[in-house]
Parts: structure tokens; C-alpha cells; sequence
């Protein structure tokens, strides 16, 4: 029978059989593929002269199948995994690892390449051939291209090493998370939890087989509200603490062997390649360029976010000391003492907000912002295969209605799925032969899960996750563009937060919140004074969450920018770095580090920066949309234009200003955030 990874996929627009696809089915099918993968590189390789066609062009679509098969595989293990999908993820990480060695360190292959390099300045290129040129060339020179046998040698076993440690972390982290649950059986313990929270903690208990009871876990829609609102703050330590010591507790989940592992791997690699540390390798493709305007950028950040931080984490600490005579502020405590200080100062709270946010209503809401945007109509089409019962799958149209991309939505927590949230392709976008082949996307989230007597009903930074996801999603499903490497969200790290977070600024905006927003009973539209509420409370606490980011950014740049070798205690070292922005006292114990997925397992070391680099962009363009009107047609095209659709053709300051007219200013970020 023929491995359905393998066939020509015909489901409808050629998306993945799920349907069809076993576990069995991935091994032999990724070790076909780069067999398959290996004759495009040999074909390229026999070619007579090297031209820019039959070398760059067609190392970029090379391996077209194993693409698909890897895009397939990894998804799942992050969003539908088990012990099987694990097990195979260290099987075929390897695999994986070594075919890209093998074409990176090919010295016939970049003797090709760089020839064509040689010559670009006679090749009449447009910019995106350009860019891939020059795309091409680094991404062989920065992977060993120039290292001769014996480093080359390490440096593979440096890469396999690597891929398995980054596996080994992120599953600790689910592992952690999903053996985790805190039983709770008086119901006085739940004292000012709402009764939604409470009703999903029952339903948690009885799937748990404790029927009669209450349970907590630690997925975001359980964890977060109960920190949020547990006056118990015997239950609030406890969570706080099994939250904050995952993989840090010494046992066989234990992640601070492996972080140095990866770190002294990550700091060994880059010197092979001829850089003083990691950040600095990482950096040369990216806007910030150097780990010194990093730390620059950050400590500007801070200079600015700090007296605001205090003052902010003071007044909470004031006020619990009022309220309950509460005489040491603790971790465990801020964000329930903070929500009773918003509640107060604004009168708003997110159960006051949730009814108003119904999850069915919200995915309508993204649905009819990007339509009167960018023109998209969504249509749910159950002929294409999912991989859970819970996904949705939909056909998305552009505004002539033609088909434009195939959208899938995952939006709440199960075993097999990593906790936070993010957005991933099946298929990218590219052109082949004048044939625009049209992206698969998807999103997954975390969210609240809908009860017996109560459907999902969002909080406003569910919300704000949705439409944040959703800005990612829409970078890919808008790509226009003849190589894949270049479009959607194939662009430089600190730039691809830019689409995500601009979208979350509608979700402020009264005529976006008029689309959806309204109460899942009475169908009453979200009432003007609480839009104003919500606008008002926009900069609650700005400076300390402004320091939460500038923490992470720091740690990972201390992490990343000198030599890890002499880093006895993550701990320690953890502590160390976060001194300067602390703005409570340290609990012994804990960590952010050993959990600290986006820089471990992710993608984002050296780079956890960007979020608050391209706030700055997102600020400064959203400001645009605030002058010329958030629907306004001709600022929307532009966007669609220069950003969405352009990927990363060019290089985003040149992309930028083409929408912008300008520079960014950091001004704007400043502003918004209330710390000018």
C-alpha cells in the first residue's frame, strides 16, 4: 500500500491527508524523501555552467516533498503529540539534521553557489532574486561552507546534538505540564474565583476521575485565573510554585543539565564559524545587527520603564496592605491584588468583559477585521482533513473571491499540545512555473474551554492572543511571491512580530469591537462605557509588564552573548541577570529559565528582543492607521502591500519606510505605552 506522505496529496487544494496518515507512516516516508531530496541536490550539482536558475532557483525548491513531510510531522508534535510522535522526533531529528549538513557542507555545491554570487553584479537580478542570491550564499557560508574537513566534522556533531537536546527540553516542559493537577475539595477554598472558572475546574476534576471536586492544572485557562482571583493564597503559592519550578526540581524532567548543554553547544558552534558568541552569529541577520544595540535598546527600555514599574508595583503593594493588611507583597500575590486595583481604578475586570467575548463570536470578529481590511471571506470546509475533532478547517478567498489560502484553527488545551500559542505553515507560498501555489496555515492557542452550561467565553488578552496569532496568520495567507524562502514569515526575526502585533491594536478600537463584542445571552453589543474602560485601562501596569520583557530579552542575550563555559547554577546565573529588573522578591526554587521554551526550544535565541523591538514598529505604523482611519482602504492596501504580501523579498527597513514614508520613531511605543 502506498504511504499516503509519499503520494500526491488529493484532498482538497492538496492539503495533508490526515486522514490517512499513521505514525507508522513517518519514518520510512521522511528517509524516501531525502533520498528524493539527495537526486534534486545531484541534479543541480551535474548541471553544465551554474546559472542562477538551474543553481539558486533550484536549490530553493529542492526537497519539496521532504518539506512537506517535515511541516506535517513537526506540527503534530507540537500540537497532537504522544510517546510515539516523541519517540520518532528523536529518530528523525537526526536524519533531518544531516541532510541539511550534508547539501551546507557540500564543497561542489557552494563552489556553485558562489560562483553565481561572484557574478550577481552582471546577472540583471530583480530585488527578490537578489535577496535569495544573497540568502543562499550566507546561509552556506554561515553553516560551515568555509570550515575545512575536521571542523566540518564537528560541526555536524555539534548540529545533531543540538536538534536532540532542543527535543529533550520541550518535552520535559509537556511532560511537566501534564502530570501536574491540584485537587481541591471545599468549595470555600475557591472564595472569589468566578463561577465559569470554578465550572471548568469541576469538569477538569471529573475527566480527571474526581468527580465532586475541584482541579487546577497548569494550562494558561486554569493556572492564570486562579492566580488571577483565588483570594486563597495558600492555593495561589501553591500553583504559583509548581508553575515556576517546572523541569527545575532535579528529578528526570530536570531541563538545567540541558540548557548548558545547549548553551555551550550554541557558544562552540559559533566559534567554529569564526563569531565571538552566539548572539553575535545570530545577529548579523537580523535588524538589530549587533548584541550591543540589543542590550542598548533594552536598557534605553528600561531606563524609561523602570520609575513607572516601581511606582505601579508599589501602589499594588499599598493597596493589599490596605485591603487585607497584607505586609510582604509576593509573586503569588501581584496579579490578584493587581486585578482588585484595576477593578477598582476602573471598574474593570475580565469576567465583566468575558460574556461579551464569546470564542465563536471572537473568530467572527478577526474574521470581519481582516475582510474589511484586506477583503478575506473565511468558509469552514469539512471536506478538508483535520488532525483533531477540534480543529476547524476553512477555505479563505480573497476579495474577488478567489481562493487565497486554507486556514486551520486549534484553539484549546489537550494532552498532546504545548502550552502557549502560535502560528504555523503546512504549505508557504510560491510560484512555480506562473502557477501561484496558494499556503496552508494554522493557529493554535490555549484557550478557555467551553463548560456544560457555559460556551467558551474569552478573556480580553485571549482576546488580544487571538488577533495576535491571527496578524501572523495573515502574513502568510497574503504572501505573494515566487520563493518560498522569502515569503510569509520567512523574514528577519525582529520584523515578523510586526503583523502580529499591530493586529492586536483593533481589539481597542470601537469600530472593531462593534463587529463582535457582544454578550452571548442577550446578543447586546459591548456597551460604549466599557469600550472606554477598556481603552482607558489599556496602559494598567505598562511599565511593569514593559520590564517583564525586558527581563526575558535580557536573559537571553546574558545567556547568548559572552562564554557559557564558567555558568555553574542556572539558577544562580538566572538570579544574577534578573537583579536589575526585579520588582519583587525572588522566590527560592523557582526559575523562568528551565521553561523558558522560545529561546530553548524555539526559535527565538538571541532574539527574544523582538517583541519589544517590533512594538516600536507596530506603535509608530499603527499610529498611521489612527491619522488616516483603522479601516481606511488605501492604508490597508499599502500594508497588505509593503509587508504583508512583500515577506521577506527585501530587507524590512527598505519595506518599512516604503509603507511609513519614514523611519520608525521609538517614540511612538513611548507614547502608547503611557512612559512619556
Amino acid at each position: 500500500m502506498t504511504n499516503p506522505l509519499l503520494a500526491d496529496f488529493t484532498s482538497p487544494f492538496e492539503t495533508a491527508p490526515f486522514h490517512l496518515i499513521t505514525n507508522d507512516h513517518f519514518l520510512p516516508a521522511v528517509k524516501e524523501a531525502i533520498s528524493l531530496a539527495k537526486g534534486d541536490i545531484e541534479k543541480i550539482k551535474s548541471e553544465a555552467l551554474p546559472t542562477f536558475e538551474i543553481t539558486i532557483e533550484a536549490l530553493d525548491r529542492a526537497g519539496k516533498k521532504l518539506n512537506s513531510i517535515s511541516a506535517i510531522f513537526f506540527n503534530l508534535n507540537s500540537a497532537e503529540t504522544n510517546d510515539e510522535i516523541q519517540k520518532l522526533a528523536r529518530e528523525i531529528s537526526p536524519l533531518l539534521t544531516a541532510y541539511s549538513n550534508d547539501i551546507l557542507l557540500d564543497p561542489v555545491l557552494f563552489q556553485r553557489v558562489a560562483q553565481v554570487f561572484s557574478e550577481k553584479e552582471n546577472l540583471h537580478l530583480s530585488p527578490e532574486q537578489a535577496t535569495l542570491l544573497e540568502k543562499t550564499y550566507k546561509s552556506f557560508v554561515r553553516n560551515g561552507a568555509n570550515l575545512n574537513g575536521e571542523e566540518a566534522s564537528k560541526l555536524r556533531e555539534i548540529d545533531q546534538e543540538l536538534a536532540q537536546l532542543s527535543l529533550k527540553f520541550g518535552e520535559n516542559v509537556l511532560a511537566e505540564t501534564n502530570k501536574y493537577v491540584y485537587f481541591i475539595e471545599n468549595e470555600e477554598d475557591l472564595e472569589g474565583i468566578p463561577e465559569g472558572i470554578k465550572e471548568a475546574a469541576s469538569q477538569i476534576a471529573t475527566e480527571k476521575g474526581q468527580p465532586g471536586k475541584w482541579a487546577f492544572t497548569l494550562d494558561y485557562p486554569s493556572y492564570v485565573p486562579a492566580l488571577t482571583y483565588a483570594k486563597n493564597r495558600e492555593l495561589r503559592k501553591t500553583l504559583f510554585m509548581a508553575y515556576n519550578t517546572k523541569s527545575a526540581k532535579g528529578d528526570a524532567l530536570d531541563n538545567q543539565t540541558t540548557i548548558k548543554q545547549i548553551l555551550n553547544l550554541r557558544h562552540q558552534r559559533a566559534n567554529l564559524l569564526g563569531y565571538a558568541s552566539h548572539a553575535d552569529f545570530v545577529l548579523e541577520e537580523r535588524m538589530a545587527k549587533s548584541p550591543k544595540a540589543v542590550l542598548d535598546f533594552l536598557e534605553s527600555l528600561l531606563e524609561k520603564a523602570k520609575p513607572k514599574a516601581e511606582k505601579e508595583v508599589q501602589e499594588v503593594a499599598d493597596f493589599a496592605k490596605k485591603l487585607d493588611g497584607l505586609g510582604d507583597l509576593n509573586r503569588w500575590d501581584f496579579g490578584y491584588y493587581s486585578e482588585l486595583l484595576k477593578k477598582e481604578k476602573y471598574a474593570l475586570d475580565d469576567e465583566l468583559l468575558r460574556p461579551y467575548f464569546k470564542l465563536e463570536n471572537a473568530i467572527e470578529g478577526v474574521f470581519l477585521t481582516a475582510g474589511k481590511l484586506f477583503g478575506l471571506t473565511f468558509h469552514p470546509n469539512p471536506e478538508i482533513p483535520v488532525y483533531h475533532p477540534e480543529v476547524t478547517a476553512y477555505e479563505v478567498k480573497d476579495r474577488k473571491g478567489n481562493h487565497l489560502a486554507v486556514f486551520y484553527a486549534d484553539f484549546f488545551p489537550r494532552a498532546g499540545k504545548r502550552n502557549g500559542a502560535w502560528m504555523t505553515s503546512y504549505r508557504g507560498q510560491k510560484t512555480i512555473e506562473g502557477h501561484d501555489l496558494r499556503p496552508h496555515i494554522s493557529i493554535v492557542c490555549n484557550f478557555t474551554k467551553p463548560t456544560k452550561s457555559r460556551p467558551s467565553l474569552l478573556t480580553f488578552n485571549e482576546v488580544t492572543t487571538l488577533f495576535h496569532e491571527f496578524g501572523h496568520a495573515l502574513h502568510g495567507m497574503l504572501a505573494r511571491g515566487t520563493y518560498e524562502s522569502l515569503t510569509g514569515t520567512s523574514v528577519f526575526w525582529d520584523f515578523v512580530e510586526l503583523p502580529s502585533q499591530i493586529f492586536e491594536n483593533w481589539c481597542y478600537e470601537k469600530e472593531c469591537l462593534d463587529l463582535f463584542a457582544k454578550h452571548y445571552e442577550t446578543g447586546e453589543k459591548i456597551p460604549e462605557e466599557l469600550i472606554e474602560k477598556i481603552k482607558n485601562a489599556a496602559n494598567y501596569q505598562q511599565g511593569y509588564l514593559t520590564m517583564r520583557q525586558i527581563s526575558f530579552g535580557l536573559l537571553d542575550m546574558a545567556y547568548h552573548s559572552q562564554d557559557p563555559s564558567s555558568i555553574e547554577s542556572i539558577g544562580d546565573f538566572e538570579e544574577q541577570v534578573m537583579r536589575k529588573t526585579d520588582l519583587l522578591p525572588k522566590v527560592p526554587g523557582t526559575m523562568a529559565s528551565t521553561s523558558f521554551s522560545h529561546i530553548f526550544q524555539g526559535g527565538y535565541s538571541s532574539g527574544y528582543y523582538s517583541y519589544k523591538w517590533a512594538e516600536v514598529l507596530d506603535a509608530d505604523a499603527f499610529e498611521m492607521f489612527l491619522e488616516n482611519g483603522v479601516f481606511d482602504t488605501q492604508t490597508a492596501l499599502s500594508f497588505e502591500k509593503n509587508i504583508l504580501s512583500a515577506g521577506g523579498t527585501e530587507h524590512p527597513s527598505l519595506l518599512y519606510k516604503r509603507f511609513r514614508g519614514r523611519d520608525p520613531k521609538p517614540e511612538s511605543l513611548l507614547k502608547r505605552s503611557g512612559l512619556i
